[in-house]
């Protein structure tokens, strides 16, 4: 049913509200968990937060295959990235500087780089296959692989300061089965409000998107808009509307470790888990289109993350202005 004008603006503020609500409940919910198993904000932040901020673009990717329009799903996942990058990181960064943990730097930002390069080496012959859908889901299972052996390692800030302050680390890296077995052996103690807390932040962050995305994409396809001028402006924003309020909550309570690992998870999964499980329903187009514009934008962007990330180890508000500029121009190119 098509919304009216009053309509349009309850719908708008309803979803902001919930928005709001959502990633206060869910940030709430991973410090929580987080503290409960004995992992680090960084960990947290690029598992539990990022992928539950994931789920609407796979919702909206996976739907978008059953009605056979992959174009928005693709769409969606590219131009969320590219949000993800310079709208909610760059926000994050006017409302507080981030400084970033040597630990996203290491271990979660390589991955980062690698999921946009993959996608584009794999999509610029104009489909992604089967195949590329299973090498997407096979660097998926590395990736998961390396956050559970992260799990139970030092902390490499910690473990470093520890180390200039002349101090004995050897009680830290104990034996190996030993520090895996005590987060997993925390399981049983974590708080059942942790988890009503996150499962109540992720579908409050699902509603409001919905709300926010209903109305723009009904004006974007009444002024005539292609699929993926849809896919990559209206919905690819609404489905980074979770990550953008849970990053914004998480710089204002000065939690950059969960803001910062949100977008660089959220980054991961949207192009390995989301794109590998519709890959696998069947082959992708990628339209020219996407190639020449939308997959060169992905790049810059990652790019630049990356480097802000590791080489300056920060992003400040000067740097954050300039993604936002960065994302300005990039919906300039598809209006």
């Amino acid at each position: 049913m098509a919304l009216t004008t009053d309509g349009a603006g309850v719908s708008l503020l309803l979803g902001v509200v919930l928005l709001y609500l959502g990633a206060e409940s869910l940030v709430t919910g991973a410090k929580g968990l987080a503290t409960d198993v004995g992992v680090r904000a960084a960990v947290a932040g690029v598992t539990v937060v990022a992928f539950a901020t994931t789920a609407p673009e796979l919702f909206v990717a996976v739907v978008g295959k059953l009605e056979k329009t992959t174009t928005i799903g693709l769409g969606a996942v590219v131009g969320s990235n590219v949000a993800n990058i310079c709208l909610v990181l760059g926000l994050s960064a006017l409302v507080r500087p981030m400084a970033v943990s040597r630990e996203t730097v290491r271990r979660h930002l390589p991955f980062m780089v690698a999921a946009a390069v993959l996608l584009v080496a794999l999509g610029a012959d104009g489909t992604l296959s089967t195949l590329d859908g299973a090498v997407f889901l096979l660097v998926l299972a590395g990736f998961t692989v390396v956050l559970l052996r992260g799990v139970s390692d030092p902390d490499p800030d910690a473990a470093d300061a520890a180390a200039g302050d002349g101090a004995d680390t050897g009680a830290v890296v104990a034996d190996g089965g030993t520090a895996v077995a005590a987060p997993l052996g925390r399981l049983a103690r974590v708080d059942p409000r942790d988890l009503l807390f996150l499962g109540a932040g992720l579908a409050l962050l699902l509603v409001g998107a919905r709300r926010l995305v209903e109305g723009g994409t009904a004006a974007l396809y009444l002024l005539g808009g292609s699929d993926r001028l849809v896919g990559v402006t209206v919905l690819a924003l609404g489905t980074s509307l979770p990550e953008l309020a849970a990053s914004l909550v998480s710089a204002l309570r000065g939690e950059a470790d969960f803001s910062v690992g949100n977008v660089v998870g959220s980054n991961i999964y949207n192009v390995l888990a989301v794109l590998g499980v519709l890959t696998l329903l069947s082959p992708i187009r990628v339209p020219a289109s996407v190639v020449g514009t939308d997959f060169p934008v992905l790049l810059a962007a990652t790019a630049c993350c990356a480097l802000l990330l590791a080489v300056r180890g920060r992003v400040g508000r000067v740097a954050g202005a300039g993604l936002l500029a960065g994302y300005a121009g990039y919906v300039s190119l598809l209006v």
